[in-house]
């Protein structure tokens, strides 16, 4: 690192970034709340307040160049990060351009789908990035507002585990789930065929910045349906698919995860007639229904849904587990770290212990009985995989498969679904990090309670915006002392350790 980027790194770390969440917050609360009570005219003026906020500004480019998974991920100019020089200047680029930005194009990278087609990934630049980014923390709170409850993807606050437990209430016993129906829809090519002018009626935004969000819009385009599509790997993108599909849900009892829907029907309901009234709700935003992946099924037969199979059994109980797709997607990537030979045993045992980990956390709230479940399959392959190196023996290599296949437990239906139409926006910080602090067991949980759920480096509480991480505070690794541990922010962690 040369003197200059030494000089910028240390201005960066120094930055009042929590005075910047504290000011971003500030304003998005303020702008819920003005939503709420429908005076449009504050909204608008905080809006604009928020755009040329320096905490606004900052935070985006953080998030975008430090925070988020595909962070390294290059767009069309062929840059992978910023340095910390860069990301000064495109401060100063945001603060002046913001109301008169002009979309680069995108980047196109094709991924397998599991049909055997491809799904094409358009990714834009970090400088983009960091403008929707900026334009996402403006339009958010005021679409929280009116957003279903039972709408749960992509949405602060909210996840797939919410989705997993409403369906756990419609078919249980006492609800009479094993009279009931499930009505499975596909949307077609949900984020390519979006219409743009139905897009820009409902979002709320000053007209500057909907001019800069079209150009957005038509960066990315196919060139057969030019007055279609969002880009999918965009950071808006995800918030403008649920502002198009927004309202949805009124038309039947559902359960929805951003493009991906279930209809909850009982016996006296008609499949075919609310099967009309989706199509005409999807045709005025120019999306179709994928007639192939359209299914009608019975609570007892079962469905696939968001990588869980619900079913309900012939002694009316309702049950669910990993589906078969899910646990074979999981399968090959555990076999495909053990059959590396790049690896040593002791990289393979990290390795797979954040895959394991990460798996059975996302199914933590289903059935895992059984020893399909329990992987001693893949526990015994890893095994005989580990004693084949020589240095290794049976105790090391039960260490290592420790490492590897960590327990994490399962409590069936036990999620607490989040209230009614909270959102993280309403400024009920004790039930948001309570809640969030929920979702971590062990010693994190120990460490969150202790710290009474705030953060040990900032003081700030845990949002749903950032994941929580364990930090030593003596930098020794292997010292794990209770009193040698903190619970803190992911990007205090990033700053700690500059």
């Amino acid at each position: 690192m040369t003197q200059i980027d030494k000089r910028f790194s240390e201005s960066w770390k120094k930055l009042p970034w929590k005075k910047f969440r504290k000011n971003l917050f500030g304003l998005q609360k303020r702008l819920y709340a003005a939503v709420g009570r429908g005076d449009k005219k504050t909204a608008r003026k905080l809006q604009k307040l928020i755009l040329r906020s320096w905490s606004a500004i900052w935070l985006a480019i953080r998030q975008v160049t430090q925070l988020n998974r595909g962070k390294k991920t290059a767009g069309i100019d062929g840059k992978a990060k910023l340095s910390f020089a860069e990301r000064f200047r495109l401060s100063e680029v945001l603060r002046k351009g913001v109301f008169r930005w002009k979309h680069e194009l995108l980047r196109e990278i094709a991924i397998p789908k599991k049909d055997g087609t491809q799904r094409i990934l358009k990714v834009p630049t970090i400088r983009d990035r960091a403008w929707q980014c900026l334009v996402k923390y403006a339009l958010e709170p005021i679409h929280e507002v009116s957003f279903h409850q039972h709408s749960y993807g992509f949405r602060p606050g909210r996840s797939c585990h919410d989705a997993h437990k409403k369906i756990f209430h419609h078919l249980r016993s006492q609800s009479k789930g094993y009279e009931k129906r499930i009505l499975e829809l596909d949307i077609e090519k949900c984020f390519d065929r979006i219409d743009h002018q139905f897009l820009l009626q409902q979002v709320e935004l000053p007209h500057a910045i909907k001019r800069g969000l079209k150009t957005c819009l038509k960066a990315g385009i196919n060139p057969q349906f030019p007055e279609q599509g969002t880009c999918q790997g965009g950071v808006i993108s995800p918030l403008l698919a649920n502002i198009a599909l927004n309202g949805i849900e009124m038309i039947h009892n559902c359960v929805r995860y951003a493009d991906d829907l279930v209809f909850i029907l009982k016996p006296s309901d008609h499949a075919e007639a609310i099967l009309q009234k989706v199509e005409q709700f999807l045709a005025k935003r120019g999306l179709n229904i994928k007639q192939s992946k359209t299914k009608l099924v019975t609570a007892q037969q079962g469905f696939d849904f968001l990588g869980w199979n619900f079913r309900v059994q012939s002694n009316q109980k309702f049950r669910s587990r990993p589906s078969q797709e899910n646990f074979l997607a999981f399968r090959a990537k555990v076999k495909s770290v053990l059959h590396n030979s790049h690896y040593g045993a002791s990289v393979k045992a990290q390795k797979l212990g954040a895959i394991v980990r990460g798996w059975r956390n996302y199914h933590r709230y289903c059935c895992m009985d059984g020893s399909r479940f329990s992987l001693w399959h893949l526990r015994s392959r890893a095994a005989k995989i580990f004693r084949k190196e020589r240095k290794q023996d049976r105790v090391s290599t039960q260490k290592l498969l420790t490492l590897a296949f960590p327990c994490v437990s399962y409590r069936e239906n036990q999620h607490i679904n989040v209230r009614g139409n909270k959102s993280p926006f309403d400024g009920d910080f004790l039930y948001w990090s309570k809640r969030n602090s929920k979702f971590y067991d062990g010693l994190t949980a120990r460490l969150l309670r202790k710290q009474n759920h705030s953060c040990a480096r900032c003081g700030l509480y845990f949002d749903t915006t950032e994941s929580v991480q364990v930090h030593h505070v003596d930098g020794q690794h292997h010292n794990w002392n209770p009193d040698n541990l903190v619970a803190i922010h992911t990007s205090c962690h990033h700053f700690v350790h500059m």
